[in-house]
């Protein structure tokens, strides 16, 4: 069993990971924020210090005519008109260039999430509950703005503010000064820890019920009909309405956290003063100081409290920004393991023959939870420029290996070499935008000459002409606005767009008509003329589809049994054995 402190240990690391991305991605867009936000905090103090020192020192020496005509009021008024503005200046940047560098890590860090989603093993977990994927990618990642927004500036404006309010009262009094550090750290920086360790299990456990609420809301509108016809509809508004009163009193327990650590700051703020004004009047007593140097030292000390107040939101979120560090850090973590990219694409596009070359391989669908591999001492070679059709009943392994030839899941054992390829899967994912843009993910710098050979080759051409606005017409939601077959063949346009020495088709013609499934086979086929050296793996069912290929693979129980190519007897055999759709 994990113990405490090693838990506590991961969370922390995670954390020093996070803060690395401003330290070393956005080194100094970060310290630039700091150090901005440091100046308008200290800016701020010296306006009310100088302030106090000069009203004081007026009215003194509005008491005496002679020292009246001496006094100099334009420097001091000078420099109180020139903080002012130079604060008001300093806040502007501040906010820009703190939530710019937060805006961009956080950027950076939805990058990297999706590169970590995209390794195998958690594609494929993640897709077991998608619902995840909206809420790790907004909320779970939003909620990371408070490590350096309130947690890292505030906390280093507030040091910077304590040391510069020592040492400024250090030249009235060592000991002064010395003082009001130890006090402002102290009780600045401990107030801010105790509150962010009260505050971590109510705001975890209202993040977990913000969470429930979503899910429960979205099942209650998605399935609304099942669970009228079920008896559930009322059970699951209860359900709702419970993750509600959970949230509500997470809110009341985290404002009145809040308003708590606020009367904490300003009890130990009065404190200080009280204990500063003691000082003061001493120091006076023994004509160490006048009453204008006591003005200043009282209204400095005012104001250097206030760096620490602005702890407390980040402390009363501390524990929300841990949850979230600790869900996001398996897939940012597993985006700094070899993956597949641009940059490998490219270069592993030059992997000489064969294409595909699997030894001894055995697999299993979700090997988080393998008992016995689903194939096992598979050993399979396919040549550049072969095309394979992968035939078998359902469940007898197909899918499992074009998605172990796709990678979207690893092998458990045994040797795997395949070319870059792109898979079709019998599932369409388009989204909402143009024609054209949909099908410039496969190649964006495709022109429209290519686009329309592509189109023609998947038997799309003729209807996209027919469209007023042509590629720049706009699809809806998941393609609306195309039939089944027409999305279907949008998305073989968009392999045939794609460049790779793989291609990888679960069943590229199911659903459509025989005259158009005809078009899009002889497409294929001018495809692979046209290209050589082009390979096509084909998992299907179908008469027409197998018979595109030059070798048919044969699967049954996660083995091939049958590897046959054109011209040997059996190759008529397994044809005949398709379904003729």
């Amino acid at each position: 069993m994990l113990n405490t402190s090693s838990k506590r240990t991961g969370t922390l690391r995670d954390v020093r990971g996070v803060m690395q991305l401003f330290a070393v991605g956005h080194r100094r867009q970060a310290w630039m924020g700091a150090g901005i936000a440091a100046l308008t905090v200290l800016s701020g103090m010296a306006l009310l210090g100088l302030s106090g020192w000069f009203i004081t020192a007026t009215a003194i020496a509005g008491l005496n005519v002679a020292l009246a005509f001496t006094f100099d009021v334009f420097m001091p008024s000078a420099g109180i008109r020139l903080l002012a503005m130079g604060r008001t200046g300093l806040r502007y940047g501040e906010r820009m260039v703190t939530h710019d560098t937060t805006l961009s890590v956080l950027a950076d860090l939805r990058v990297r999430l999706f590169r970590g989603w995209a390794q195998p093993q958690a594609a494929r977990r993640l897709l077991a509950r998608p619902a995840q994927l909206l809420f790790r990618l907004t909320t779970d990642i939003d909620a990371l703005d408070s490590v350096y927004l309130r947690v890292m500036v505030p906390v280093f404006s507030a040091m910077v503010a304590a040391v510069v309010t020592g040492i400024a009262l250090a030249f009235v009094q060592p000991w002064l000064g010395l003082g009001v550090v130890c006090w402002l750290l102290v009780s600045g920086l401990g107030i801010a820890l105790f509150v962010a360790r009260r505050a971590a299990r109510i705001a975890r456990n209202r993040h977990h019920a913000l969470e429930a609420l979503r899910a429960r809301s979205v099942d209650l509108v998605a399935g609304q009909s099942e669970l009228l016809m079920h008896g559930r509809l009322q059970a699951q508004c209860s359900k709702i309405d419970a993750a509600d009163a959970r949230i509500a009193q997470a809110d009341d327990a985290l404002n009145h956290l809040e308003s708590l650590s606020g009367m904490a700051y300003a009890i130990a703020g009065a404190g200080l003063l009280c204990s500063t004004l003691l000082a003061v009047a001493f120091l006076i007593e023994q004509h160490l100081i006048d009453a204008p140097v006591a003005a200043f030292c009282l209204l400095l000390v005012l104001t250097a409290t206030e760096p620490f107040s602005a702890l407390r939101r980040g402390a009363i979120e501390w524990g929300r920004t841990l949850l979230s560090v600790k869900r996001l850090s398996e897939p940012l973590h597993l985006a700094n393991l070899p993956a597949v990219s641009l940059a490998t694409v490219a270069s592993s596009a030059l992997i000489p023959a064969p294409v595909v070359q699997l030894s001894d391989i055995s697999v299993h669908p979700d090997p988080a939870n393998v008992t016995r591999p689903y194939i096992h001492n598979l050993s399979l070679t396919i040549g550049a420029g072969e095309r394979v059709a992968l035939i078998g009943h359902s469940g007898a392994g197909k899918s499992t290996l074009m998605a172990l030839l796709a990678g979207e899941i690893s092998a458990l054992d045994g040797d795997c070499e395949v070319s870059t390829n792109v898979l079709m899967t019998q599932r369409t994912e388009l989204f909402q935008d143009s024609l054209r843009d949909n099908l410039l993910l496969a190649n964006p710098d495709a022109d429209d000459a290519q686009l329309w050979m592509v189109l023609r080759k998947a038997g799309l051409a003729d209807v996209v002409a027919a469209m007023p606005r042509k590629l720049d017409t706009r699809l809806g939601e998941g393609g609306l606005g195309l039939s089944g077959g027409q999305a279907r063949r949008l998305a073989l346009a968009r392999v045939l767009l794609r460049p790779l020495p793989l291609w990888l088709l679960d069943e590229p013609t199911e659903g459509l008509d025989q005259a158009t499934a005809n078009d899009v086979l002889i497409g294929l086929r001018q495809a692979c003329m046209e290209r050589p050296q082009q390979t096509m793996l084909i998992a299907t069912h179908i008469r027409r589809e197998a018979a595109l290929a030059d070798r048919i693979l044969r699967m049954h129980r996660g083995a091939i049994v049958a590897d046959i190519r054109r011209g040997e007897p059996l190759f008529g055999v397994l044809l005949a054995s398709l379904r003729q759709d």
